[in-house]
């Protein structure tokens, strides 16, 4: 089972080395995984679903998902309404995550290497926006991670950053089962420590009583909101598969849809309900919030290392994915190197973002790093569901499947159409396009997206039925 991308080298007649290597072979083998995009082996496999959970709990229990949660307020939504507005963006973008995670233990591959079969070479254009995200997301995380680090080391905070994006960068080079083995310990240890953070702010904190926004505001506000949350979730899409790849087929799929979607769907509504709660002690300075909020001392100690932690948990993440898109964009730079790689180009990032206001670079960074998802996920998808009619119910051979490539053209068509179309939607603090102005600020521009590129991309590919 192979890909064209994984085939030995016609000139020098062995295996691409970059994309192939060593692989883990058990839970608990926390040696150096060298395997890159080459698809995982049946007799390679192992694990079970449950371990999804854990893997998409502990990395979302940041306090970027905190400082997220805190926009609803911010726009002058009350807590409930909210709240509902990010349960239902959540879930929005949880469900993609979930489905696209199935197909890991179905093939053996990661998510932007399968996005090959219905992009063709032109899959170079999702995976750099990938490889860019992965480092964005860096940016995003780290900057309360390496804030945090900062604080509680008494350390200048350009050295917090430091140090957590070599540690990121050190987890990212051992990758896919210590990723795991650190996300299932970390479960545990995170989840006290918002559990803690929760009683606090339950104790002496007291959700914003004011509403600022009122009549077709207060639907734009509900919708940003929304969105915002939204984009959160949908932003690991392009990861799914990357953490299930290692799963035998015989892994029940919906079990591994539902631990996903707990998975992530759970921790990302905690820690953003946090953030609506106490947004009046999560300001620029989130974890100094934490450290103040805790009330110094031992436990502030325990909360900024919870903090950085989570960070950690998740930009080992970011580093894993994104050293898999770089070599699907055709760079044979190994998978170890490719995330350390990864985690060094965070680091200017992330002094930039805390060079000026926190508040508006990070939103604004948020959102653009996905507005490219949404048409991702519907052109992969509309591929996928029409090869698996084509193969009647038989399980997927995916070196059958990358023997019937289809033409580049059609998916890049309705990936750049549908950004275009998405444009005017867009509300961020750098652009508010033609039709989000008018709606009072509520951004669309996801859904339309995602609509967009289901429209112009499923005819298309219909004619050319495999």
């Amino acid at each position: 089972m192979s890909l064209p991308y994984a085939r030995s080298d016609a000139a020098g007649g062995g295996p691409q080395h970059a994309f192939d290597g060593r692989m883990p072979t058990a839970p608990g083998d926390l040696r150096v995984e060298a395997r890159g995009i080459a698809p995982v082996p049946e007799d390679a496999r192992y694990g079970s679903p449950a371990r999804l959970f854990t893997v998409w709990f502990a990395p979302n229990l940041t306090m970027t998902g905190v400082f997220t949660g805190t926009v609803g307020i911010a726009l002058g939504l009350d807590f409930p309404t909210a709240l509902a507005a990010v349960v239902l963006g959540t879930l929005l973008g949880a469900v993609p995550v979930a489905y696209l995670g199935t197909w890991g233990s179905q093939t053996g591959a990661a998510q932007m290497p399968l996005a090959r079969l219905a992009f063709g070479r032109a899959v170079a254009v999702p995976g750099a926006l990938q490889w860019l995200s992965s480092i964005a997301w860096d940016a995003l995380i780290g900057l309360f991670g390496g804030d945090a680090l900062a604080q509680l080391c008494g350390w200048p905070f350009w050295l917090g950053v430091l140090v957590m994006m070599a540690a990121q960068g050190g987890l990212g080079v051992l990758g896919y089962e210590a990723i795991h083995r650190l996300q299932t310990v970390m479960t545990f240890a995170l989840a006290a420590a918002f559990v803690l953070l929760a009683v606090k702010l339950a104790g002496g904190t007291h959700p914003a009583p004011a509403v600022a926004a009122h009549g077709a505001d207060r639907a734009g506000a509900f919708v940003l909101t929304c969105t915002v949350a939204l984009s959160l979730a949908v932003s690991w899409a392009p990861y799914a598969s990357d953490f299930s790849r290692y799963l035998p087929r015989t892994a029940s799929r919906p079990r591994m849809f539902w631990c996903t979607l707990l998975g992530v769907g759970v921790s990302f509504v905690a820690v953003q309900a946090l953030g609506l709660w106490g947004a009046a002690e999560f300001t620029d300075q989130t974890a100094r919030g934490v450290d103040r909020l805790l009330g110094g001392g031992a436990l502030g100690a325990f909360g900024l290392l919870a903090v950085a932690l989570a960070a950690l948990c998740s930009n080992a993440m970011n580093d894993y994915s994104g050293s898999l898109a770089l070599q699907t964009v055709g760079v044979r730079l190994p998978r170890p190197a490719a995330a350390a790689f990864a985690a060094v180009l965070g680091f200017p990032l992330v002094l930039w973002m805390h060079a000026a206001d926190t508040t508006a670079r990070f939103q604004n960074v948020l959102l653009f790093v996905g507005y490219w998802i949404p048409a991702f996920v519907a052109i992969v998808v509309v591929d996928w569901v029409m090869r698996a009619r084509t193969r009647g119910g038989r399980p997927v051979d995916l070196a059958a499947e990358a023997a019937r490539p289809q033409p580049w053209w059609p998916a890049l068509t309705a990936f750049v159409v549908a950004f275009a179309v998405a444009v005017p939607f867009m509300d961020t603090g750098l652009y508010v396009g033609p039709v989000a102005r008018p709606l009072h600020g509520a951004d669309l521009a996801y859904p339309v997206a995602f609509v967009a590129a289901l429209l112009v991309y499923a005819p298309l590919r219909a004619r050319r039925r495999a």
